[in-house]
């Protein structure tokens, strides 16, 4: 802050006031309106629920309204620097400042300035805020929205470490229980364990595994040692966690980097299929917050030249390739989570692209 202290003259503050008050304002109007549409949509939900005001406020739209923030903020971000830069064009503001000797990349730097504001908040929400609000807005989806969707996972094969493969018949997500388990430990080549269960639960209390009605065959050479326990239940402690058999495909938005780490490194032992939804999440979180640069430079390269029908024709086009911008995203995502796009490039792709038409129509931007 020192360093940009003797920079920043009176120019840059009534522009960076511009561009984030415009930012402030137009989220909190989308952000509104959203929230009445969604609060419409789930009216039934809420009633169902049995929830009090305070618990839906606390369960649902304190996970969901940060979200919706970030999910609309290239958007936002966008659209607030087309309309308070092409109004200023409109006004014949940018002439002035442009004739006084300040080059156009000068005129830039407040506007990087307020998107480096936009970038920090939002990899900071990112990586520390929505792991825990996605949780609180998930479950609820998942408890009270989605309660007629299939909850439960079938023939789920994965294998725990190098001598380890388990199997389970179905499992439920709802009640962490599943049916018709089995654990295979090999020493190379070789059955040295077998344990068969008629259930498994998991008690989060213990943070354990409960089998029940099992029994344990015990390998060695030609020796072999057999233990029932019909009727009984038995604690166990297996390297996996009932998010790893979920149903539900928004599990992944829950969690914390350092979580999200440690799937990836157990995935590339199990290869249970869910990979790219991991490796994509983990850059999506680091790279998404760039847009906030691309898109401003977009932003002023179109919007600083004053043209006929005024605001109304920069907006629309900025609107235009916003969307384009959110399209792109989610397709490039489809592929690398269904078509076998690596996650990286599904991730930096459309930043890539809007950066490159950004230096282009920033060449041509009046100077």
């Amino acid at each position: 802050m020192s360093l940009l202290k003797g920079k920043i003259k009176i120019i840059d503050q009534y522009i960076i006031g511009k561009y984030l008050g415009t930012f402030v304002y137009t989220l909190a109007i989308f952000v509104i309106i959203i929230v009445v549409f969604d609060l419409s949509e789930k009216m039934d939900d809420f009633m169902k629920s049995g929830l009090s005001l305070w618990g839906i406020l606390s369960k649902y739209y304190a996970g969901s309204i940060p979200f919706y923030v970030n999910m609309l903020s290239p958007l936002i971000n966008f659209i607030a620097v087309i309309f308070f830069t092409a109004k200023m064009a409109d006004q014949t503001e940018i002439v002035p400042i442009l004739s006084g000797g300040v080059s156009f990349n000068r005129f830039l730097f407040p506007y990087f300035i307020s998107a480096s504001v936009i970038f920090s908040a939002n990899l900071v929400s990112n990586l520390y805020i929505l792991p825990y609000t996605n949780t609180l807005k998930n479950n609820f989806e998942n408890t009270f929205v989605k309660r007629n969707d299939p909850s439960t996972k079938s023939n789920i094969h994965m294998k725990l470490d190098n001598k380890t493969y388990i199997y389970i018949d179905n499992f439920d997500n709802k009640t962490n229980y599943g049916y018709r388990f089995s654990l295979d430990n090999f020493n190379g080549d070789v059955l040295t364990k077998k344990i068969v269960a008629e259930s498994i639960k998991w008690d989060s209390l213990k943070r354990k595994w409960q089998l029940s009605n099992y029994s344990i065959r015990k390998i060695d050479g030609l020796k072999e040692t057999m233990i029932y326990g019909n009727g009984k239940l038995k604690d166990t402690i297996l390297d996996m966690r009932p998010d790893d058999f979920s149903a539900y495909d928004n599990v992944v938005q829950n969690l914390t980097i350092k979580e999200l780490s440690d799937k990836i490194r157990k995935e590339k032992t199990r290869g249970t299929g869910v990979m790219n939804d991991l490796q994509f999440e983990r850059y999506k979180r680091f790279f998404h917050p760039l847009s906030a640069y691309v898109l401003t430079l977009i932003g002023v390269a179109l919007s600083s030249r004053k043209v006929r029908g005024g605001v109304g024709v920069s907006l629309g086009i900025g609107i235009f390739i916003s969307f384009a911008y959110i399209v792109f995203n989610q397709f490039t995502q489809m592929f690398s989570t269904k078509g076998g796009l690596p996650p990286l490039a599904a991730v930096i792709m459309p930043t890539i692209f809007f950066a490159i038409l950004g230096f282009y129509l920033l060449k041509r931007a009046p100077k």
